[in-house]
């Protein structure tokens, strides 16, 4: 049985993922040495490569010393975190990447407590050393500082630590002694990140992620939890409602470099595609027909903000768009859920009008300019923030924002944030930190923490 190593990428946004996947790819050897690879390989699609950012997560592997690698590039936006917590059910360890000079930042910690919620073995990548001004040796301390305050584990507190420039291509155990290559980083992928385990029984897998293709369909991605998968093998798929279905798996795939291999069987552990099965949903498990045993669902964050989406009714109805009517808009809403687990969809009664739920404005923003690029013309209100009942009391999200100011513009920050209704948490020496009004903060920062 081969070698195999399941790994996430997890960080907060512009620290460095994209670049470190691309980087191992080309240490794996996908490309001809005279091919130009280009840059963020993984960021194929064109809202991507537009706004320089990761919007869903993708799976990849490399072949490294006779060990197969699977690598699991995330998102680094808060809007984007349900794209991060159903990916991490597929690996054993993560890649923590941290700015050398930032250091650990707002979705550091959101997607690092998910990490060691779960069990996680972390290898910390202090990414950017090539910067002016950089702290490396500092900024270890506060990321040991922050798996502390999550409660992380003895084991995932004794986490190797790479040094290096991920857009230089070198990684290194001592920051001060740069490498030319990154084979540092997947020896310690190899050494610390664990192996996994391999159940004998019954099959079992949960489905975390899907796939489409024109000519088969829908396809359901996973990791293998338990027993063997078989091509042609009949399976029992257990549905959220509790119901379950007989399928037949026609094609079974494995992931391999950029694409994927047809494989006759897949063992536990391994992360693999399969072809042929229907109705499913994110959160289904495929398990044996003849004990169907589903595995606990995936747990994500609810929304936080609302928009209204409804037919345009304009006098310039059908001018930009050729899907304009509520069926079409409605279709395409349903078809969004399939993929996108943190969004929520109602619809009013006897009204063309639905009400979206997402994690903020860019979640929200993204799946608006995806349909109008699709064709679809729609209107839009205006976000609004989640407004919950929680014993009787009207409750709205609170985010916590920091803001790192030197002495001279404390006074600032003191009067400029009490004015926009902002709580107090902490004031230490250097950080002023407060926790600020959810409605407030969308509309004035675009992301939760800021730095002067």
């Amino acid at each position: 049985m081969q070698n195999i190593r399941n790994i996430a990428i997890i960080a907060h946004v512009d620290h460095g993922k994209t670049t470190v996947v691309d980087k191992m790819l080309l240490a794996g050897h996908l490309f001809r040495d005279n091919q130009n690879a280009g840059e963020l390989i993984l960021d194929n699609n064109d809202l991507e490569r537009e706004r320089g950012i990761t919007i869903l997560s993708k799976n990849v592997s490399i072949n490294y010393k006779d060990t197969k690698i699977n690598i699991i590039d995330t998102p680094g936006h808060a809007d984007f975190g349900g794209e991060v917590e159903r990916v991490l059910n597929m690996a054993d360890g993560c890649l923590l990447l941290v700015d050398a000079f930032e250091g650990p930042m707002p979705q550091t910690r959101f997607v690092l407590q998910k990490a060691i919620q779960i069990g996680l073995k972390p290898i910390v990548v202090i990414n950017k050393v090539d910067k002016p001004n950089c702290r490396p040796d500092e900024v270890q301390e506060m990321v040991f500082d922050l798996m502390f305050s999550l409660d992380a584990t003895e084991d995932q507190l004794d986490f190797p630590t790479i040094f290096g420039s991920a857009k230089e291509g070198w990684m290194s155990t001592d920051w001060r002694k740069p490498t030319d290559n990154i084979t540092p980083l997947l020896d310690a992928i190899i050494e610390y990140i664990p192996e996994p385990k391999t159940l004998e029984g019954d099959a079992q897998m949960l489905i975390t992620s899907l796939d489409f293709s024109n000519y088969v369909g829908r396809i359901a991605v996973g990791r293998v939890h338990r027993g063997t998968l078989r091509e042609g093998m009949d399976i029992a798929l257990c549905r959220r409602d509790g119901s379950i279905s007989r399928q037949r798996i026609k094609e079974l795939h494995t992931f391999e470099g950029m694409g994927r291999k047809r494989v006759k069987e897949v063992n536990s552990g391994d992360i693999c595609a399969l072809v042929g099965i229907e109705g499913f949903e994110i959160g289904d498990t495929v398990a044996d027909i003849n004990n169907p045993e589903p595995l606990p669902r995936i747990a994500i964050d609810e929304p936080t903000m609302s928009m209204t989406f409804t037919i345009n009714d304009s006098p310039f109805f059908g001018r930009d768009g050729k899907y304009v009517t509520s069926r079409h808009i409605g279709d395409r809403l349903t078809r969004e859920l399939d993929r996108n687990l943190a969004l929520r969809v109602t619809k009013a009664d006897h009204e063309d009008v639905w009400t979206v739920y997402g994690r903020g404005v860019l979640h929200l923003s993204v799946l608006i300019e995806t349909m109008r690029r699709e064709g679809y013309e729609l209107q839009v209100g205006q976000p609004q923030v989640i407004i919950k009942e929680i014993d009787g009391q009207k409750c709205e999200p609170v985010e916590l924002l920091t803001i790192n100011v030197t002495e001279e513009y404390s006074s600032k920050s003191s009067t400029w944030l009490p004015a926009a209704k902002a709580k107090w948490s902490q004031w230490p020496l250097r950080t002023t930190a407060c926790t600020w009004n959810s409605r407030f903060l969308r509309a004035a920062l675009s992301d939760s923490a800021t730095t002067f």
